[in-house]
C-alpha cells in the first residue's frame, strides 16, 4: 500500500505541468522511435538489391558444341545467357552491361558496388570437356570494400549462385548427352545381341553340319579307298584288253572270211535243195530198209552205252590221279569231267533215241513222204536263205572293221583306266585328309558354338545392365546428376523477413533504452520514504513501480507500432507483449539498483551494460560466434534471455523455452529489487558522501 502511494506520488510529480508531461510522453515514445526506425530501415534490404548498381562485362566469343550422340554441332554463347539471366532480375543487383574499362573505373569510384567480367573463352571452356581437353570456365568479380563491405559479401553470394546455375545447366546438358549415349549403346548392344543370337544359331548349324561332314568324309574316304582299289583292279583287268581285242578282231576277221566262204559255198544251195527234195523222195523209199538196219543199230548202241559207262569210271580215276600229281587243277579236272558227262549223256540219250527210233521207223515211211514234201518247201525257200547268208557276210565284214577299231580303242581305254586308278588313289588320299580335317573342323565348330553362346549371354547381361530410358526419364536423371541435392526446408519457426529477424534484438535493446532514459526524470527512491523510516522493500518497490508503469506504456506502444505499422505480426501476440513487459520491468529494476547503489556512476554503468549486451545478446549473428571473454557474458546478462524468448513468441517457436527465459528474467527482477531494498535499508543512514556527492549528472 505504501509502495503504491509512493509510485502515485512520483507519477503526479512527473505529470505536474505541460513540459513535464511532454517529457513523460517523450519517455514513452523513445523506445518505439528507436525500434521502429531500425526495423523500418532493415525491413527487406535484400528485396531492394536491384537498386544497387553493378557492372556486367561480357567478352565471351561463344563456341561450337558437338552433340556426342548424333555428331551435330550448334553454336553456344553461355556468356550472353548469363547476362540475360542477370539483367532479367535473377542476379540481385541492378546489373548494367558495359565495357571492362568503365566497370573497373566505376567500382574504383563507387559508381558500381561490384563488377562481373565474363572472359572471351567462357563458352569454349565450358564445352572443352567434350573434346577431352577440359578447362574450367571462370568469372572475374571486381569488388571494392571501400564502397561497402556487405555489398562485397552479397556480390560473392550472387556470383556463387550464378556459378551454381551455370554448372547445373552445363552439367544437365552433359549428363543428358551422356544418358543419350547410353540409349545409343543400348540400341547397338541390342543389335549385337540379336546378331550374336544369329551367330549362335549359325554356329550350331555349323557344328551339326560339321558332325555330318565328319561322318560323310569318313564314308567318302572309305568309298574313295574302295574306288581306288576297284580302279586298280579295273586297271589290272584292262591291261589284257588290247590283246583280247586283237584276238577278237582276228576272230571277227576269220568270221567275216568264213561267212564269205559260206556265202560262196551256199550259192548253189537252191539247186542242192531241189536235189534234196528228189533225194528225200528216194529216202522215203529207202525208209523201210532203214528200219531193219535200225534194230541192229540199237543193239550196237546199247553196247556202246556200257562201254561209255566203263570209260567214264576210268576217266574219273585218271583225272583224280592227274589232280593229285598236280598236272591238272581241280577246276580243270571238273571241267573235263563235265565235258565227259555231257558226252556220255549224249550216248545214253542216243541209246534211248535209237530204241525209240527203232520203234518209230515204221512211222518213217509216212514221215518220209512228209519230209519229201518239206524238202520241196525247203527247196522253194533256199533262195531266200542264200540272200540272208549274203547279208550276214556283209555284216561280218562290218564286224571285222569294228573290232579292228575296237583293238585301237582298247589300248586307249587301258591307258585311261590306269590314269583313273591313279586319280582315284589321289582322291582316296584327299578323302583321308578331308576326313582328318573335318574332325578338326567339327571340334573348332563346337568351340565356336560355345564361344559365341558365351558372347551372346554376356552381351545379353551387358544389355540388361545398360539403362534404356525414355526421354522424360533421361532429362529428369540428367537434372538430378547435375543438381543432385535439393534443400527441403522444414521451418519449425519462421521470421518472414529480414526486419522480423532483427526484431527480437531491437525490441530488447529499445526496452533497455526506455528503462535507461526513465531515470533521467524518475527518482529511483523516494527521499521522503527513506526519511520516514518506511520498510526498505516498500521503498524499493515504490521507486520501481513508476518506471514499470511507464515501461509498460513504452513496450505497449512499441508492440502496436511493430505489429500494425511495420507488419511484423507475432505468432503469439499476448506472450510477446507479456515478455516485453517482463523484460522492461527487469531492466527497470536493474537500472534502479545501479542508480541506488552507485548514483551518477550507476547511470554510466547502465549505459556501459547496454553496450556490452549489444554485442553479447546474439541479436544478429549466432551467439556462439562471439569471442571470449564476451562469450562468457552472454549467459550472465538478461538481454540474452529477452532476445531468445522473443524469438520463440514472435516466430512461433517453443513456448517452453520462452517460459524458461521469462523465469530467468523474473529471477533477475527479484534479485534487482532485493539489491535495491538492501541499498534502501543502508541509505536510511546519511553520510557526508550522500549529502555532497563527488559526481552529479
Amino acid at each position: 500500500m505504501i509502495a503504491g502511494r509512493l509510485a502515485l506520488s512520483e507519477l503526479r510529480r512527473l505529470a505536474a505541468g505541460t513540459l513535464p508531461r511532454l517529457a513523460l510522453l517523450a519517455l514513452v515514445v523513445i523506445p518505439s522511435l528507436y525500434a521502429g526506425l531500425y526495423l523500418f530501415a532493415n525491413e527487406d534490404p535484400y528485396g531492394r538489391l536491384h537498386d544497387v548498381p553493378a557492372a556486367l562485362v561480357v567478352e565471351d566469343r561463344g563456341a561450337t558444341a558437338t552433340d556426342a550422340v548424333d555428331g551435330r554441332t550448334r553454336d553456344v554463347r553461355y556468356g550472353d545467357q548469363v547476362a540475360e539471366r542477370l539483367t532479367g532480375g535473377e542476379g540481385g543487383f541492378g546489373w548494367v552491361r558495359t565495357s571492362q574499362r568503365d566497370a573497373e573505373a566505376g567500382v574504383r569510384s563507387g559508381r558500381y558496388d561490384a563488377a562481373l567480367v565474363i572472359g572471351p573463352s567462357f563458352s569454349a571452356d565450358l564445352v572443352s570437356v567434350a573434346d577431352y581437353r577440359p578447362q574450367q570456365a571462370s568469372l572475374t568479380l571486381l569488388t571494392n570494400d571501400a564502397n561497402n563491405y556487405l555489398a562485397t559479401t552479397i556480390a560473392d553470394t550472387v556470383v556463387g549462385d550464378v556459378r551454381d546455375a551455370i554448372a547445373t545447366q552445363v552439367g544437365t546438358q552433359a549428363a543428358d548427352e551422356f544418358l543419350q549415349g547410353f540409349g545409343s549403346i543400348h540400341t547397338e548392344l541390342g543389335a549385337a545381341v540379336r546378331g550374336a543370337t544369329e551367330l549362335v544359331d549359325g554356329a550350331q548349324r555349323l557344328a551339326s553340319g560339321s558332325t555330318e561332314l565328319v561322318e560323310g568324309a569318313g564314308r567318302l574316304a572309305s568309298g574313295a579307298a574302295q574306288a581306288a582299289d576297284g580302279a586298280a583292279a579295273l586297271a589290272a583287268g584292262t591291261r589284257g584288253l588290247p590283246s583280247s581285242a586283237g584276238r577278237l578282231a582276228d576272230g571277227a576277221g576269220r568270221l567275216s572270211q568264213g561267212l564269205g566262204t559260206l556265202r560262196d559255198r551256199t550259192s548253189a544251195l537252191p539247186d542242192d535243195t531241189r536235189a534234196l527234195a528228189t533225194g528225200a523222195q528216194q529216202v522215203a523209199a529207202g525208209a523201210g530198209e532203214v528200219a531193219g538196219v535200225a534194230d541192229e543199230v540199237a543193239a550196237g548202241v546199247q553196247q556202246l552205252d556200257a562201254a561209255a559207262t566203263t570209260a567214264r569210271e576210268v576217266l574219273d580215276v585218271r583225272l583224280a590221279a592227274l589232280v593229285a600229281a598236280g598236272r591238272l587243277t581241280q577246276e580243270e579236272a571238273d571241267e573235263v569231267a563235265a565235258l565227259a558227262a555231257d558226252a556220255l549223256g549224249g550216248v545214253d540219250a542216243l541209246d534211248e533215241a535209237v530204241g525209240r527210233a527203232a520203234g518209230r521207223l515204221d512211222e518213217l515211211g509216212s514221215g518220209a513222204a512228209q519230209v519229201a514234201a518239206g524238202a520241196q518247201q525247203l527247196a522253194d525257200a533256199a533262195p531266200t536263205l542264200s540272200d540272208g547268208i549274203a547279208t550276214a557276210a556283209a555284216g561280218g565284214r562290218q564286224l571285222a572293221s569294228g573290232t579292228a577299231q575296237l583293238r585301237g580303242a582298247a589300248g586307249t581305254l587301258a591307258d585311261d583306266v590306269d590314269r583313273l586308278a591313279q586319280g582315284t588313289a589321289e582322291v582316296s588320299a584327299g578323302a583321308q585328309q578331308l576326313a582328318s580335317g573335318s574332325g578338326t573342323l567339327a571340334q573348332g565348330a563346337s568351340e565356336l558354338d560355345g564361344g559365341l553362346t558365351e558372347l551372346r549371354d554376356r552381351l545379353s547381361a551387358g544389355l540388361g545392365a545398360v539403362p534404356d530410358l525414355d526421354r522424360a526419364t533421361e532429362q529428369a536423371t540428367a537434372r538430378t546428376i547435375a543438381d543432385p541435392v535439393t534443400i527441403a526446408k522444414d521451418e519449425l519457426a519462421r521470421a518472414g523477413s529480414y526486419g522480423a529477424g532483427l526484431a527480437p534484438f531491437f525490441l530488447s535493446l529499445a526496452a533497455w533504452i526506455g528503462g535507461y532514459v526513465l531515470f533521467l526524470l524518475v527518482r529511483p527512491l523516494s527521499s521522503r520514504a527513506l526519511a520516514t523510516g518506511a520498510h526498505a522493500w516498500q521503498t524499493a518497490v515504490g521507486g520501481w513501480l513508476p518506471g514499470v508503469l511507464i515501461g509498460v506504456a513504452q513496450v505497449t506502444l512499441m508492440y502496436l507500432l511493430v505489429t500494425y505499422a511495420l507488419d511484423i505480426v507475432p505468432v503469439h501476440g499476448a506472450a510477446t507483449l507479456g515478455l516485453l513487459m517482463l523484460a522492461s520491468a527487469a531492466f527497470v529494476a536493474i537500472l534502479q539498483a545501479l542508480n541506488v547503489w552507485f548514483g551518477a556512476v550507476g547511470e554510466f554503468l547502465g549505459l556501459v551494460l547496454m553496450l556490452v549486451q549489444l554485442v553479447t545478446a546474439g541479436g544478429t549473428f549466432p551467439w556462439q560466434t562471439i569471442p571470449e571473454p564476451l562469450l562468457s557474458l552472454h549467459r550472465a546478462l538478461p538481454m540474452s534471455y529477452t532476445v531468445e524468448g522473443l524469438r520463440q513468441t514472435l516466430y512461433g517457436g517453443d513456448l517452453g523455452t520462452a517460459a524458461r527465459n521469462a523465469g530467468i528474467l523474473a529471477a533477475v527482477l527479484l534479485a534487482a529489487l532485493a539489491a535495491t531494498a538492501w541499498a534502501a535499508r543502508r541509505r536510511r543512514t546519511w553520510t557526508p558522501t550522500r549529502l555532497q556527492p563527488e559526481l552529479v549528472l
